[in-house]
């Protein structure tokens, strides 16, 4: 019943290329502190720990960014862990390191912190058997890493982009002048077989759709109150178990609980990618 592709592993032959970017980003070959402050030829040894309780994503990228040094990784992406635990243990030119450390800072903190936010979200769902969705409210050009780390942490990945699925919202229906006039150009085009999801704010808009036979359903800013009568009308049409329904919109994670009770399969909550807090780990040369 689950509709979307999800990105499980980060694609290791794509990872040089982009670290390359980033590290090109922060002129990594031309750190005039570390070269005027550290000899050449320095070999040291450096930790990279966690500060706070997180759930750790990243590994692949601590591999790439220090590939040419000596890399102990301690810990598995998805791996919950505590404050003061050892991550990775890294030997290698000095100057090599710290012209790359916050690159991989940056990025393993973002990630984790992602993660850290995905589990916690997802234990509160898991019980009721419903799945935590991300959003495409991702940071321009870290989709994928930021959507890997999503589904480290145990939580779900929606669309990847636009291309993906097609998601009719508010929008798209006044552009089109309605819901049946979108519906019906969907279904004279060539795209008639992709997934489709209509977001609705109304039961009124809802019972439109059903007779206009969608299958999958956005409920979008409503109640957990709203919510429950709409699943209600929802799974009394025929085969209405297999309708996907996804709420989002004014979810926070207090009130997660109230809406995993209301029948739904999944919620989507934008904060996990675009609000995140990065998970606090510090890189220390020993």
């Amino acid at each position: 019943m689950f509709p979307f592709r999800q990105i499980t592993r980060i694609n290791i032959n794509r990872l040089p290329k982009s670290m390359t970017y980033y590290l090109n980003e922060d002129r990594a070959d031309e750190d005039v502190t570390t070269k005027l402050t550290v000899p050449e030829d320095m070999v040291s040894k450096a930790n990279i720990e966690a500060q706070s309780p997180l759930v750790f994503a990243g590994g692949e990228i601590i591999n790439c960014i220090f590939e040419e040094c000596q890399v102990e990784l301690l810990v598995k992406d998805g791996d919950a862990i505590n404050s003061g635990d050892i991550i990775a243990n890294l030997e290698g030119n000095a100057r090599y390191m710290l012209s790359r450390e916050r690159v991989m800072l940056n990025l393993i903190q973002r990630l984790s912190g992602i993660a850290t936010a995905a589990r916690k979200y997802s234990d509160v769902t898991k019980p009721f058997g419903v799945d935590i969705l991300d959003t495409r409210k991702t940071t321009p050009g870290l989709r994928r890493f930021e959507k890997y780390a999503v589904n480290v942490g145990g939580a779900k990945n929606h669309r990847f982009d636009l291309k993906s699925a097609i998601l009719i919202k508010d929008n798209h229906i006044a552009a089109a002048g309605g819901i049946k006039n979108v519906v019906e150009n969907i279904k004279n085009s060539k795209h008639s077989k992709l997934f489709t999801e209509l977001e609705v704010d109304t039961k009124e808009q809802l019972i439109e759709a059903l007779e206009l036979g969608l299958r999958a359903f956005l409920l979008d800013n409503m109640s957990p109150e709203l919510i429950k009568e709409c699943v209600a009308i929802i799974r009394s049409q025929p085969n209405g178990e297999n309708i996907f329904v996804e709420a989002s919109g004014g979810v926070t994670y207090d009130t997660l609980a109230d809406y995993a009770a209301t029948g739904i399969n999944a919620i989507s909550v934008g904060a996990l990618t675009h609000r995140i807090v990065s998970a606090d780990i510090h890189m220390n040369f020993i």
